[in-house]
């Protein structure tokens, strides 16, 4: 362990991570990817983030969580790389656009529509958010030696859950998830035109991370279940772990894919 001075979040320090870190959202998540490493230790529990590092066929791995959104990923990516992160997978919840994505589906993203305010602070709005080909390369291989169908494309990465999400009415009209009805201009618009490019899905950390990675010259990618559908038919049809255990043993495939290359 490093004397230098812990970052200013996580205290984090050279040497207490891994090269290989996974991420998710969910705290309670950490513990479920690190499940079946040896020597597991908890390096940080602040504030969201908790962080877990362990072995897992010889290779020392790490497994974080950012919270819910650009803002809190983009701290801990920073904090990350300072101490020696390389390669990130990110392991979490995704509404499907595609009509064609299940509850439970995989989505593996190769990029990411840029609808956050974090990752504007870095780059204007012309640089992409792709995922690096390797990691993509990575997942897909770990998803087929599996037997896993995983859908490969594009994600939509949001910043506000209630105002980007919609329902459908009784009418199958789309109407807002926020408060008292609030409707942000152009939802239903942003939705149709999004379905209508192909996009897969949606979720709130990817354009970030994707983002930061390229810049900082890190490996990163991102896997994703369905676990609701945009715009919801419902709110009861909402299923958060329905293929998470499934998702997280491809995430891990195709880390040690990686770190053994």
């Amino acid at each position: 362990m490093s004397d230098e001075p812990g970052q200013p979040i996580t205290g984090l320090k050279p040497g207490d991570v891994s090269p290989q870190v996974f991420l998710c959202g969910d705290p309670a998540r950490v513990e479920r990817i690190s499940a079946g490493w040896s020597d597991v230790q908890d390096v940080c529990n602040v504030r969201e983030y908790r962080i877990h590092v362990g072995t897992k066929d010889g290779v020392r791995l790490t497994a974080a969580s950012t919270g819910i959104g650009a803002p809190s990923t983009a701290i801990l990516v920073e904090e990350l790389a300072k101490v020696g992160a390389k390669d990130l997978i990110r392991i979490g919840n995704s509404g499907g656009l595609d009509p064609n994505l299940g509850l439970g589906d995989l989505v593996i993203t190769t990029g990411s529509v840029r609808d956050d305010g974090t990752s504007g602070s870095y780059v204007p709005a012309e640089f992409p958010a792709v995922a690096h080909y390797e990691v993509v390369s990575a997942l897909v291989a770990a998803a087929a030696a599996q037997g896993v169908a995983a859908h490969t494309g594009i994600s939509w990465s949001l910043d506000a859950f209630y105002a980007r999400n919609a329902v459908l009415d009784a009418k199958g009209q789309i109407e807002s998830m926020s408060f008292e009805g609030f409707r942000a201009p152009g939802l239903a618009d942003k939705i149709e035109l999004l379905r209508a490019a192909k996009v897969k899905n949606c979720e709130m950390e990817s354009g970030a991370l994707l983002t930061l990675a390229s810049i900082f010259g890190l490996r990163a990618g991102c896997i994703c279940v369905v676990s609701d559908r945009t715009p919801w038919p419902g709110p009861a049809e909402i299923e958060i772990d329905k293929n998470m255990d499934q998702c997280i043993r491809v995430a891990i495939d195709a880390m040690l894919r990686l770190a053994k290359a």
